[in-house]
């Protein structure tokens, strides 16, 4: 018993001494072969991973700083002690060009009202010598327009004279041509045309003369008695129309009632001998029925056939 317990604790240091040995065997595999930087998950629990990472910026115009990532805010700039500098030379050049700019302009202002003045007393002096100019000009013109109206209303008296002048001289002629042209005097010759006697001219005539007024009551009596002449040979047509048509209704009616006549007698006729044949057709059919057709065949009549083989 004593020494199955010796022989167990043996196996146990044993199976301890072998599981020790295992376990150090893992742990130096793992130690050369599956360091944990070789791992696929090692970034995510690398204690060096804060020093490793990139910064959060490395210059001014880093693209990783965007708005939103607040990485960069004004004045926070990594060159500011430098641009607050060249800002303040900035300033300083910008005031001293605004002195500069400032005393020049006052300069310019001096000299543009200097310059102004001057013009101005030189447009003063023009502007008097234009007036006092145009005051002559206007006299010099004022005298030139009085003589030319005195000249144009000279003219037109003497002008109107003449058209007076004139017009009573044709205004004679004018009455002296009246009186004794052909418009007054009413001359038919006036009127006649040049492209015949037959034809005048409108605004030119003056009427017909009496032998014109008779030749054309002449003309118009022919013409009445023609239109009476001509409605009689047309009563005198239409009366003859008339008659024959009266003649020829009167022709149609009699041959119409000889037609019925005839119709009538050859009905009568019709009638006539189609009962003479009724007549006959009974007198015939008496006759079959009482002396041909009397003799009616008796039933020994029949049996006497097909009693032999002939």
């Amino acid at each position: 018993m004593k020494q199955n317990d010796k022989i167990i604790c043996m196996l146990e240091e044993r199976q301890k001494e072998d599981i020790k040995n295992l376990n150090k065997a893992v742990t130096e595999f793992q130690q050369n072969f599956q360091k944990p930087e070789t791992r696929r998950e090692f970034d995510l629990s690398d204690p060096q991973a804060l020093k490793k990472d990139t910064p959060a910026r490395l210059s001014d115009n880093d693209p990783r700083c965007t708005i939103s990532g607040l990485q960069k805010f004004l004045g926070e700039d990594l060159n500011h002690d430098r641009r607050v500098k060249f800002q303040k030379e900035q300033s300083r050049e910008w005031s001293l060009q605004q002195q500069r700019d400032w005393k020049n302009a006052l300069a310019d202002q001096k000299f543009a009202e200097d310059l102004h003045d001057k013009n101005r007393i030189d447009l003063d002096q023009k502007a008097m010598e234009l007036q006092r100019k145009d005051v002559e000009t206007r006299q010099a013109v004022c005298a030139a327009t009085k003589d030319f109206n005195r000249t144009q209303v000279a003219e037109f008296a003497e002008r109107k004279m003449l058209e007076k002048r004139q017009e009573e001289e044709d205004n004679v002629a004018e009455i002296s041509n009246l009186l004794r042209g052909d418009l007054l005097s009413e001359n038919p010759e006036q009127a006649a045309s040049s492209f015949g006697r037959h034809r005048v001219i409108t605004d030119r005539w003056k009427g017909m003369n009496q032998d014109q007024l008779m030749a054309i009551r002449y003309t118009q009596q022919q013409q009445v008695l023609e239109k009476l002449r001509l409605q009689e040979e047309e009563r005198q047509r239409n009366a003859e129309w008339d008659r024959q048509r009266i003649q020829a209704a009167r022709a149609q009616l009699l041959f119409e009632r000889h037609q019925q006549r005839l119709n009538r007698e050859l009905r009568r006729t019709l009638d006539n001998a189609n009962a003479q044949l009724s007549q006959e057709q009974k007198s015939k059919k008496i006759y079959l029925q009482e002396e041909v057709y009397s003799n009616f065949p008796t039933g020994q009549y029949f049996t006497q056939f097909n009693t032999t083989s002939r």
